[in-house]
């Protein structure tokens, strides 16, 4: 070949072409490999720092299996610890069931003594006390000078009073002619009320807090009225001081003034009404009748009470009972006076006593006749008594000795005999009735319980039981102690089963001494014990339910009974508990559920596996997160079976056999609960950092392989340019040879 000639002009074509052939041929490559460096030759720095990318990416590839499976062993744990969290829930559930049953015992540990009349609010009991006497403060009677003690006759009610009217305004003539209704337009009548002052139908009057209604019509018929009513003239009254007045129509009034005089009587308390068969028949039962003389209405009040009338206005006007006009309602009042036979201070209407909770109260009538007191109730004197300690004191005629006697009923002082609507009082064995001393109350407690009198009304200050400073709100007086009480013993447990030693004293309540059950409750629940008292005064303190199995006194559980109480009244040697064997059999077969409910606990906990790794059976789990192996993660497993979580398989008879063995088996199951909790979230957090470390590592190798893809890759849109360059250059350069030669293409043409 070296003897071959080539003009300068071909070699140069040639040359140009050779040239483009092999940029063709690199640009193929790159096209078809993808790559613009595929070897060191290439481009050495590119190559090899790709390489070492991609050998990075494939390191921390592989090991995102590792963590893949690492992820699967935490979850499988936590889905074993969800398991394992209702398996002792179901356990839990199991153990209240077992409180919630029968006790084991029909009969608890206990002590006892009787204690003669004691009561679950005085257990100190009757026979070891005598009657004390309290004092109220002095009484004086409505003397003038307030200066003149009270005595036993010393009436509760006052002297009737006289609210005197004014001629109505109309010149109203006499009461039998009086009528209610309205008068001509401007012309005024003597025989009705002005046509302003004239009551309509449903107006009412209120008196003394009694009712007194105007009704249209005319009265009812006696057989036609409610039960328990009467009727007399144009009323119709309860018998309690209600009355309803019927008034006839505006054309055809019927009602008259002394109608309303005479239900303004049975409400203030001045009349009474005997009802019989439908029909009332009115009587005076205190002060004066009320009457109309000259067009002039005069009222009294009762010795009961002090008279209130409340009504619109102008009627009362039309009344003369005051000069207040209108249809708004106006107050007309008169007050009792008081005298030397009277207290100083009148005790109100509805005034009442509780005393020891019985209850006295003071009403604005007349003591009824025997035949009329209530069924199994007694008349005596001025009172009423049910006999069992509650009474009634009628204030029109009551006094001192009937309120004394109305107290000494409630503190059992006397008893009452009630036969055929009368009582008969006696003075209980040993007590001296209440009596009245220079003014001063003298008031016996009786020996049944302390003396405790609170009240309604004035009557507790009226009485003088308000104490030095006039404001008490009640009146309280202990019994006295005699030889033998119980009031000063005290009673002592040691510490039964872990609880806080008893040490007590009984008295009166005060000053941390132990009157009613309740306080000994309250002093025994934190040594695990409670008392009961029955109705014969038999006083049983014995272990709770918590500790039924236990034996009070014994060397294990303590509880040792002493104290000076046990020298003044004898308590029993302390009993063993006695088995119930139903409550027992039902407990047995809540243990034997219990027991099977562990089990299932542990072979729930040895199942929590994946590929071999069981973080709740004590297994490690150990992940690297980099290819150097620097960055790691230690897991320590935990043996969650029931041993591990501190729970163990429950022993027949002796577990569940009370409520405090039970509350110990729910306190271990209450620690697992929470031990469970503790490693759920210790779980949890840890499998966030996992997943976050393998997401980390997947965009990574993401980074990774595109930093190396960067630098190694070709850009096709570019190598495809190249491509269609290259082949345009060629082909010009091909041409361009074409041309070079045909010179001496023209020679040989000549050597043709």
């Amino acid at each position: 070949m070296s003897g071959i000639v080539l003009s300068a002009s071909v070699r140069q074509n040639l040359l140009s072409l050779q040239s483009t052939a092999d940029l063709l041929a690199t640009t193929q490559n790159r096209l078809a490999t993808g790559k613009k460096v595929n070897t060191a030759l290439d481009n050495p720095t590119n190559f090899f720092t790709a390489q070492s990318l991609d050998a990075r990416a494939g390191d921390i590839n592989n090991l995102l299996d590792g963590i893949g499976n690492g992820v699967q062993v935490l979850q499988a744990a936590n889905t074993g610890i969800t398991s394992l969290q209702k398996l002792v829930d179901t356990a839990k559930s199991i153990a209240n069931q077992a409180l919630q049953s029968a006790v084991g015992y029909s009969t608890k540990s206990n002590v006892s003594a009787t204690i003669t009349g004691a009561t679950a609010n005085d257990l100190r009991g009757t026979t070891t006390y005598t009657s004390a006497t309290a004092s109220s403060n002095v009484l004086f009677s409505g003397a003038a000078g307030g200066t003149t003690a009270a005595t036993a006759a010393t009436t509760l009610g006052g002297t009737s009073a006289t609210l005197v009217g004014t001629a109505a305004a109309d010149g109203a003539g006499t009461a039998a002619s009086l009528a209610f209704g309205l008068t001509l337009a401007g012309t005024p009548s003597a025989t009705t009320i002005a046509a302003n002052g004239a009551p309509s139908d449903g107006e009412t009057l209120t008196v003394n807090g009694k009712t007194i209604t105007f009704k249209s019509g005319s009265v009812p018929a006696a057989a036609d009225v409610p039960a328990g009513s009467g009727v007399d003239g144009n009323i119709v009254t309860d018998g309690n001081g209600n009355s309803t007045i019927y008034i006839g129509t505006t054309a055809t009034p019927t009602a008259t003034v002394q109608d309303l005089a005479d239900a303004i009587d049975l409400a203030s308390g001045v009349q009474k009404a005997v009802i019989s068969g439908g029909t009332a028949t009115l009587s005076n039962s205190s002060g004066t009748n009320a009457a109309i003389a000259a067009g002039v209405l005069t009222l009294h009040t009762g010795t009961g009470a002090d008279l209130s009338i409340t009504g619109r206005a102008d009627l009362l006007n039309a009344l003369g009972l005051t000069s207040s006009v209108g249809a708004g309602d106006a107050t007309v009042t008169r007050q009792r006076t008081i005298t030397s036979a009277s207290l100083g201070t009148l005790i109100q209407d509805g005034s009442t006593l509780n005393v020891n909770g019985k209850t006295i109260t003071f009403k604005n009538a007349a003591a009824p006749a025997a035949a009329n007191v209530p069924a199994g109730s007694g008349v005596n004197g001025n009172l009423v008594t049910d006999g069992n300690g509650n009474s009634t004191v009628y204030l029109q005629g009551g006094t001192i000795a009937d309120t004394l006697k109305a107290i000494d009923l409630a503190t059992g002082v006397q008893t009452a005999s009630n036969a055929g609507g009368s009582a008969t009082l006696t003075v209980a064995s040993g007590q001296v009735a209440s009596s009245i001393v220079a003014g001063a109350l003298q008031i016996s407690t009786g020996t049944t319980s302390d003396l405790s009198i609170i009240g309604t009304g004035n009557a507790l200050s009226a009485l003088g039981l308000t104490g030095n400073t006039g404001t008490g709100t009640s009146f309280t007086a202990g019994r006295s102690a005699a030889a033998g009480s119980l009031s000063g013993k005290s009673l002592t447990f040691t510490s039964f089963n872990g609880g806080t030693a008893v040490n007590v004293t009984f008295g009166d309540g005060s000053n941390g001494t132990v009157k009613t059950l309740d306080q000994l409750n309250a002093q025994l629940l934190a040594n695990n014990l409670s008392a009961t008292v029955d109705s014969t005064g038999k006083l049983t303190i014995s272990a709770t339910n918590d500790y039924a199995s236990s034996t009070l006194g014994s060397a294990t559980a303590g509880g040792a009974i002493g104290g000076t109480l046990t020298t003044a009244i004898t308590f029993t040697t302390a009993t063993a508990p006695v088995v119930d064997a139903t409550a027992q059999s039902v407990r047995s077969g809540l243990v034997s559920q219990f027991n099977g409910i562990l089990s299932q606990i542990t072979t729930t906990a040895q199942d929590a596996s994946f590929n071999g790794v069981n973080l709740l059976g004590g297994d490690q789990l150990k992940l690297t997160f980099n290819e150097t192996g620097k960055s790691t993660l230690s897991i320590t497993g935990v043996n969650f079976n029931a041993a591990g979580l501190g729970l163990a398989n429950l022993v027949q008879g002796t577990d569940f056999i009370d409520n405090a063995a039970t509350n110990r088996v729910v306190s271990s199951l209450s620690s697992a609960s929470t031990l469970l909790r503790s490693q759920a979230s210790a779980l949890g957090s840890n499998l966030s950092i996992v997943q976050i470390r393998q997401d980390f590592s997947k965009n990574l190798i993401n980074v990774l392989q595109t930093g190396s893809s960067n630098l190694t890759l070709a850009d096709t849109n570019e190598e495809a340019a190249n491509s269609q360059a290259l082949s345009t250059r060629q082909s010009i350069a091909v041409s361009a040879l074409a041309l070079a030669n045909q010179s001496q293409q023209s020679v040989l043409q000549l050597l043709r």
